[in-house]
């Protein structure tokens, strides 16, 4: 048994009643839905034509918020519908990134994760989901796919379907019969903020309450005189179609949905990597023998790593839209979850601080070298499973870059060794470990303008992530992009690096951790901004 969904274009008339009948069944708050019908114009007045098409969760064979979910909010029926259970959910947002197809939002009132379950308890008891049994056209078709006597499994085999995003793995469950790809790939259709109902798209976020401020703020009237200039209907965008006959503009759409993940997923990237670095640097220069490490610098070394360790578990919980239940990703987990992972290397890697703590006090040296060991392999998976995490965030393609671990990696030893930069303006060190600390910041942002070279310059396989370097390299973000990360966090605190003296090494570090800082916020926000729908 394998639960799916036709939508039938050519009967489509975009009437919304499956919209309605879902926000009915289900009681979804106004802002969001689980169900939606997307307008697209084609042409140019007068020859112009308007399509429609439903948009919905896909219910996918490989489904990628299942994979995500660490605590199996989601999971996937034996009939293969994508249920959810809100009762379990955490609000990380996880979903949300890592399904392609934007199907999933966060519910105002529970402030949990919701999205389309195929009305799994109508099916249970023998009824087609509301969205079908309400189509005045017949246009949405649901059924078993695998019993071949089914409605759907004929019209499979019969007519010539299309579904979006194929080519991401997912293997989805909705089909769509006439489907055009000014709709079936994001980006296709020009995104004007001209026409009447574009107040939905700006600035919604996953906030579904502020949609009705922006109704009662919009002004329909004068929208439609901006509508009707020439000047606006002549826009296009990068990807849209290049042809003016056949030029497509969004007309309607669902809320945009903003930035999912903020500034606390920006800033625990950031302490997660001092912490992981502050331990790791000295680490290397013991085990490897390149400069004479004290005690003092041990403990600062874990003192550091312990401090930001705390910060981070602070961040991550304060970026949950149900931060009551953060408990659940280590006592409920979903082991295929990175975020799972990630929670127990970090509480493994502060596990392994405080039990040097404990053996260096008691001068138990055996347990200080396992717990040495131990923490340093759990300090390089603190830095770099968010890149693991990102990769299984498949609705952003930046964030698919092969050599993103080697990013966090490297924001980590250059953030251990800017706070011990930084540190050395307080207390003193011998000459050689801070030319090993010099020597350190200067490798690593060598190697991290080779890494972002490597991220930007190199050829992309989607549009979306050139959309993404064109929006950090000459878009919204290249201001900061080149004035704060590229030459406040990195030309000038090499130039100081170099420069052989010791009193600047402590505005060296502190500049390169603005820049590791503010290099993390950029690779966080600006996939986000690339339209998913």
């Amino acid at each position: 048994m394998n639960f799916g969904f036709i939508v039938d274009n050519r009967k489509c008339i975009g009437c919304h009643a499956c919209t309605v009948a879902c926000k009915s069944e289900h009681r979804v708050p106004v802002g969001v839905n689980r169900t939606w019908v997307q307008y697209i114009e084609k042409g140019r007045f007068p020859s112009t034509r308007r399509l429609f098409s439903v948009m919905r969760c896909n219910h996918c064979e490989n489904a990628p918020c299942v994979e995500i979910c660490p605590v199996t909010a989601l999971y996937t029926r034996a009939d293969g519908i994508v249920d959810f259970d809100n009762r379990r959910c955490i609000g990380c947002k996880s979903c949300m990134q890592a399904c392609p197809y934007d199907a999933l939002y966060i519910d105002p009132d529970t402030h949990t994760a919701a999205k389309c379950n195929y009305c799994a308890h109508r099916v249970d008891i023998g009824l087609e989901p509301a969205c079908v049994n309400i189509c005045p056209e017949h246009a949405i078709i649901s059924g078993d796919m695998d019993n071949p006597l089914t409605e759907i499994a004929m019209l499979l085999a019969r007519e010539q379907v299309t579904a979006r995003k194929v080519e991401k793995g997912t293997r989805p469950n909705l089909f769509y019969i006439n489907g055009d790809e000014s709709y079936l790939k994001p980006g296709q259709a020009t995104d004007l903020d001209t026409h009447l109902w574009s107040e939905q798209t700006s600035g919604v976020g996953h906030f579904a309450k502020y949609a009705e401020e922006r109704i009662a703020q919009s002004d329909p009237v004068e929208l439609a005189a901006r509508l009707t200039h020439p000047e606006n209907r002549s826009q296009e965008q990068p990807g849209a179609s290049s042809n003016l006959n056949e030029s497509a503009s969004k007309i309607y759409d669902s809320p945009g949905k903003g930035i999912l993940w903020g500034w606390e997923v920006s800033g625990y990237v950031w302490t997660k990597g001092i912490a992981a670095g502050a331990f790791l640097v000295p680490f290397i220069a013991k085990v490897l023998n390149l400069a004479p490490v004290s005690a003092s610098v041990q403990w600062d070394g874990v003192a550091f790593g312990l401090i930001f360790l705390i910060l981070t578990g602070a961040l991550l919980i304060m970026d949950l839209d149900r931060p009551a239940r953060f408990l659940y990703v280590l006592l409920r987990p979903q082991w295929r979850s990175w975020l799972v992972r990630g929670g127990y290397a970090i509480s493994i890697y502060g596990f392994f601080l405080v039990a040097w703590s404990a053996s260096a006090i008691l001068g138990w040296e055996r347990l200080r070298m396992i717990a040495t060991w131990g923490g340093a392999i759990f300090a390089v998976f603190t830095a770099v499973y968010t890149a693991f995490l990102f990769a299984q965030a498949r609705g952003r393609d930046f964030w698919q870059s092969p050599v993103l671990f080697l990013h966090m990696l490297t924001h980590a030893f250059i953030a251990g060794s800017s706070v011990f930069a930084v540190n050395a303006l307080f207390t003193s060190f011998e000459n050689d470990w801070a030319g090993f600390i010099r020597l350190v910041l200067g490798l690593g942002i060598l190697f991290n303008l080779l890494i972002i070279m490597l991220e930007l310059m190199t050829g992309h396989a989607t549009v979306d992530a050139e959309k993404t370097v064109r929006m950090i390299v000459s878009g919204r973000y290249k201001r900061v992009f080149w004035g704060v990360c590229i030459l406040l966090g990195n030309v000038l605190p090499l130039a100081l690096v170099f420069s052989g003296g010791d009193s600047t090494m402590g505005g060296a570090g502190l500049l390169a951790l603005i820049g590791v800082l503010f290099t993390e916020h950029i690779w966080l926000q600006a996939p986000q901004r690339v339209p998913l729908s």
